[in-house]
């Protein structure tokens, strides 16, 4: 791994990133994304797309649309389903959709036992950050490329222990 924090560039994109409220815990790898990360898969890009594309993956039957319904939908095919609490309860997973000011989902992250959240940074590093509220951004940063925006859905399921794949 490349060090405990993100290369100075790569921590300016998140404005309300701060050092000390999160730890690089993977190096980068362009396999996988958020949306899969957020699941516990990083074993393959998910989004939206084309089934024809190489590599990445969407749900047999959910919408290939870049909305928040089709990403809710996509994760209701993992057991997920929408609620309101953000904080940790035991024996529950959760993950926050994040979505720009035109209502796009641009990122997901899920919820650790300890009440951190893990991140997949595009196809940056990993991260654990101690507050959702640390990836997001304003609509004006938002605009600049700035942050993902702002968490739009939280959704729970019962833990699930995770294995890496190699």
């Amino acid at each position: 791994m490349g060090g405990a924090h993100l290369p100075f560039d790569r921590e300016a994109v998140f404005p309300q990133l701060r050092r000390g409220d999160y730890r690089v815990t993977s190096d980068e790898d362009e396999k996988y994304n958020c949306i899969a990360h957020a699941a516990g898969r990083d074993d393959s890009w998910r989004w939206p797309a084309d089934p024809e594309i190489e590599g990445v993956h969407w749900p047999r039957g959910v919408e290939l649309e870049e909305t928040l319904e089709a990403f809710i939908h996509a994760y209701e095919t993992e057991d997920y389903v929408v609620c309101q609490r953000r904080d940790l309860e035991v024996g529950v997973e959760k993950i926050a959709i994040y979505i720009d000011a035109d209502g796009i989902p641009t990122h997901a992250a899920r919820q650790l036992v300890d009440g951190w959240w893990t991140s997949k940074l595009g196809g940056w590093e990993d991260i654990q950050h101690e507050t959702l509220e640390a990836l997001e951004a304003d609509d004006d940063e938002a605009r600049q490329g700035l942050g993902y925006g702002k968490v739009a859905v939280i959704m729970r399921r019962p833990r699930r222990q995770f294995a890496r794949r190699s």
